[in-house]
């Protein structure tokens, strides 16, 4: 089949986001819902890739409560330089920071009290007892999957008594979270589950991907919540997959160091290669527009798409991509041109989730460059990088 041109792909799309006033989403830089902008006294410091875990905890309050707020998107050390603009106003150059009014504030938990006082609680208040032990609860968890997940066990002895403790602590968040007759870890909704959300779904991918261990479906109270925190537009806004944090994390982590067990071998490949719609990082049905919306997505940046790839031949790589993106919206194979492979591959290595699309429409995209690549080759490219991932670096698409 021959590729679609350019403009035959814009005319299968009607992809529309209200990114102001809609739901939530990763390419806002101003949220009002349905707010005037003169109300807005807040703005979000946040890093562009949405990988930062305080980040999206002092974001999914934000979207929570629906606090008119503008958002401004800063480098994280570990995908380029911090911008100097940033440094002068916050010379740690920590994210997130938050404005509120001429007030700058950093650390996500001063962030939320300051918010939480000044426009009230997200459920109980921070400082209330019951929520005191759960976030020190939260942290314990934290401590326990970095210990498992972040050191190289010397021994098997070492290894094994690293995921013991690790269990351990999740069963005492699985009895805290069977206390309520909700799904949540209160009567409803609340700031215990912001606190939670972000390292939990951290722990999700990368145990999977390193360990060979499901923290969802191996803990039913866990899943239930996960499945109640993907029935909110909030949440589905910030929500990442497996393989944008099992390849984010090295280098924001030190390290994340796998335990060689088969079934973590047998993860490691769905996780990179695919099927990604096997994986346990989304439980919701696919919205109807997902092709839609990659396409919408891969049309506004391709220039830039194009640019940055390694293949040398543009034109080549144009064609290659226009036949994965034919393929992803009408089903039919379309053989990319000769040895583009891996320039193919290149691409579906760095779909960044939430920040280029959603998470299905992430899939969709994944799964039509990966079929297009193997119609041409086997070969795969160069890992990821673990160091740092300077090949994300966003000055490239600015």
């Amino acid at each position: 089949m021959t590729p679609l041109t350019w403009q035959e792909l814009e005319n299968l799309t009607d992809y529309q986001l209200d990114r102001v006033n809609g739901v939530t989403n990763s390419q806002a830089l101003l949220r009002l819902f349905n707010h005037s902008e003169d109300e807005v006294r807040v703005t979000l410091y946040r890093d562009y890739h949405a990988w930062c875990p305080y980040c999206q905890k002092v974001w999914l309050w934000l979207e929570e409560k629906q606090i008119p707020y503008r958002i401004k998107k800063v480098t994280m050390f570990c995908y380029g330089e911090k911008e100097r603009w940033y440094k002068e106003k916050v010379p740690s150059g920590m994210l997130p920071a938050l404005a509120l009014d001429d007030r700058i504030i950093t650390e996500s938990d001063d962030i939320l009290l300051a918010l939480e006082k000044e426009f009230g609680a997200l459920g109980l208040e921070m400082q209330h007892p019951k929520v005191m032990a759960l976030r020190k609860l939260e942290r314990l968890l934290f401590r326990a999957w970095c210990s498992w997940l972040c050191y190289p066990a010397m021994f098997k002895a070492q290894e094994e008594n690293n995921e013991k403790q690790f269990k351990a602590v999740v069963q005492e968040v699985e009895t805290a979270l069977q206390q309520t007759s909700s799904p949540y870890f209160l009567d409803d909704f609340s700031v215990v589950d912001v606190i939670f959300t972000p390292y939990v779904e951290r722990m999700n991918a990368s145990l999977f991907y390193y360990k060979g261990y499901s923290l969802r479906e191996e803990n039913p109270y866990f899943s239930r919540w996960f499945d109640a925190m993907e029935t909110r537009s909030t949440y589905r806004g910030t929500q990442s997959d497996f393989h944008t944090h099992a390849h984010d994390l090295p280098p924001q982590m030190g390290g994340c160091y796998e335990n060689s067990t088969e079934k973590a071998k047998i993860n490691q490949k769905l996780v990179d290669y695919g099927d990604w719609f096997a994986l346990p990082d989304v439980k919701y049905p696919e919205p109807a527009n997902s092709r839609q919306e990659a396409l919408y997505r891969v049309l506004k940046h391709k220039d830039n798409i194009i640019k940055v790839n390694p293949e040398k031949d543009k034109t080549k790589f144009d064609r290659a991509l226009r036949c994965a993106l034919t393929y992803m919206m009408t089903e039919k194979p379309c053989p990319p041109p000769e040895n583009t492979y891996i320039a193919l591959r290149y691409l579906r290595d760095r779909i960044s989730i939430p920040r280029d699309m959603s998470i299905y429409a992430g899939k969709r995209l994944r799964s039509a460059l990966e079929f297009t690549a193997s119609l041409e080759g086997d070969r795969q490219p160069e890992p990821l990088p673990i160091r740092h991932r300077r090949d994300q670096n966003p000055i490239n698409f600015q």
